[in-house]
């Protein structure tokens, strides 16, 4: 499974609900995946695609090869 490289953020396991008539009846476990992107960053001086989330590069933590 893909991660980001900054916060090793990486899939999640929620509760998928099934309501009927105001009743939960089932719960099944679903996948909860991070926005993550493929970008080119600046790692140890050389560029490389690199697996980052979009809270991370909102916020500047990566710094992105040209």
């Amino acid at each position: 499974m893909a991660k980001c490289i900054c916060c090793n953020k990486g899939t999640s396991w929620g509760n998928d609900l099934s309501i009927t008539r105001s009743h939960i009846s089932k719960r099944n476990s679903r996948p909860v995946k991070a926005n993550l992107r493929r970008v080119k960053a600046i790692i140890n001086g050389e560029p490389k695609k690199v697996s980052v989330c979009a809270k991370c590069l909102r916020a500047g933590r990566i710094k992105r090869a040209i």
